[in-house]
């Protein structure tokens, strides 16, 4: 009688990736990276009265300067994070430093308001590629269960820029020429260069898609005409043809460019990410918290300067505790390991919420000076650190890995946008308050509360959109 046969040995499970064995490393060269671009965004602001005495600069050169950065990378982010999956991430972080130094130098000595403007506009170029690329390689280079945590750490970097811009400018201004504020940049671009080529490993979609010129030319059109209408609508009216005009170009050219990618074969943006819950609840929190705080912030300086009386700089301190919070919970891992306990959509539900409280706080007890404020700035931190790399992390992990600078470059956009939109919305509310004849402190308070519902209503209808997907998902 033949013996039994032996029962089939089980299939192994496959074994979980444990990252790149220079994760973290990596991870701090691609941060130094964006690191760059984010003082980037703020630090020009303190150089404005210097700008306008050596370079003969007018209201309008200033904003133009401020703008043709802003303009150019959000335009480009989705454009950029699309190259970055087609050609190369590295090769696409390596453009960006490269693009981003030169522009830098051309800034600094520049002579001109007009070389400025066009040095600036290039410097976002490489902006745009740093900001998706960065993200796009922390994803790659991480196991699933780090992703979090790394994600903690680049959301970090963002509060770190925002919060230390305006410092570094001031002390850079205080020992040298306004140029020195973009020079600076260069050593800092430099290093990141030589450590991106040693170390950062080469990705990009095995698919081999190819280029969707008409997708990036619409996209960019589309977006750059929506931001700077958004942008103009504060200091020229709503209704001004200044505004009207580029808001028409912008409904129409990305209404053509979803109409694109509909039907293309191999889109740079597949729509059908869109019926993802998952995705469509982080992209809907991100906007509205991005709406809520980048306006919320803008009030936020005008409150310390206008109201609690502090001069520039030490409104730029007083600021720091918001970024000091956020760095210290997600460096030490803490929101991540809170994040992990509470789940995506709680996670997002109650870093919300804590920041709404914070920016009542900030609206309702400025009767007792900066105590109020600082108990507003260290919820909005805490709110910040819990709620962002969740929202994050909830779009990149919703998209295909392939897809990677796709998602970031979503991301970045919605970030642009959400704040821009902010920003004009808020500053609308606060104008209007003040022109009935309500006081400036009354009417920084009104933004603030309608920042507040904001970002409430946010959090309320992204944690939704995720609790749905997770149950649809079991």
């Amino acid at each position: 009688m033949p013996a039994p046969a032996p029962a089939p040995a089980s299939t192994p499970a496959p074994a979980v990736s444990p990252g790149h064995p220079q994760r973290w490393l990596i991870l701090g060269v691609i941060c130094l990276a964006q690191l760059t671009v984010l003082l980037d965004n703020t630090v020009l602001n303190v150089a404005i009265p210097s700008l306008t005495r050596e370079l003969h600069a007018d209201t309008s050169d200033i904003q133009w300067m401020i703008n043709a950065y802003s303009l150019v990378q959000s335009g480009l982010l989705l454009t950029a994070g699309s190259a970055a999956d087609r050609y190369g991430r590295k090769k696409m972080l390596i453009a960006g430093l490269v693009l981003f130094g030169i522009g830098s130098l051309a800034a600094g000595l520049a002579d001109s308001t007009a070389q400025l403007i066009a040095a600036r506009a290039g410097m976002g170029v490489g902006g745009a590629l740093l900001l998706t690329t960065t993200l796009a390689v922390a994803m790659q280079i991480f196991a699933p269960e780090e992703q979090p945590r790394a994600i903690g750490i680049w959301s970090a970097v963002n509060a770190l820029g925002f919060a230390t811009g305006p410092l570094i400018g001031g002390f850079v201004l205080d020992h040298f020429w306004w140029g020195a504020i973009f020079l600076v940049n260069i050593p800092v671009a430099a290093l990141g260069l030589v450590a991106v080529v040693a170390l950062v490993p080469e990705s990009k979609s095995p698919r081999g898609d190819r280029p969707d010129p008409p997708g990036a030319l619409l996209s960019t059109v589309g977006m750059a005409c929506l931001v700077f209408a958004i942008i103009s609508g504060p200091h020229h009216g709503w209704t001004s043809s200044r505004v009207l005009a580029p808001a028409a170009v912008a409904v129409v050219v990305l209404g053509l460019f979803g109409f694109w990618e509909s039907r293309v074969e191999g889109p740079m943006l597949d729509l059908r990410f869109f019926r993802n819950r998952r995705f469509t609840g982080a992209v809907a929190g991100a906007v509205l918290i991005t709406f809520g705080m980048g306006g919320a912030l803008f009030l936020l300086t005008q409150h310390l300067q206008l109201v609690l009386g502090y001069e520039p700089l030490e409104a730029g301190l007083r600021t720091a505790p918001l970024a000091l919070v956020v760095v210290l919970l997600n460096f030490t891992g803490l929101s991540a390991k809170w994040a992990a306990r509470l789940g995506t959509p709680v996670s997002v539900a109650v870093g919300m919420v804590l920041m709404s409280l914070g920016l009542v706080s900030v609206a309702e007890l400025d009767s007792t000076g900066y105590t109020g404020t600082l108990l507003g700035l260290v919820l909005i931190g805490a709110g910040c650190a819990i709620a962002n790399p969740a929202m994050a992390h909830a779009i990149m992990s919703a998209i295909p890995p392939e897809k990677a600078g796709v998602g970031a470059g979503i991301n970045g956009t919605l970030a642009e946008f959400g704040n821009g939109l902010g920003v004009a919305v808020l500053g609308a509310v606060l104008s209007s308050s003040v022109a009935s004849g309500r006081s400036l402190s009354a009417g920084l308070g009104a933004g603030q509360l309608v920042g507040a519902v904001a970002v409430l209503a946010g959090g309320v209808l992204a944690a939704g959109l995720l609790r749905r997907a997770e149950r649809k998902a079991v």
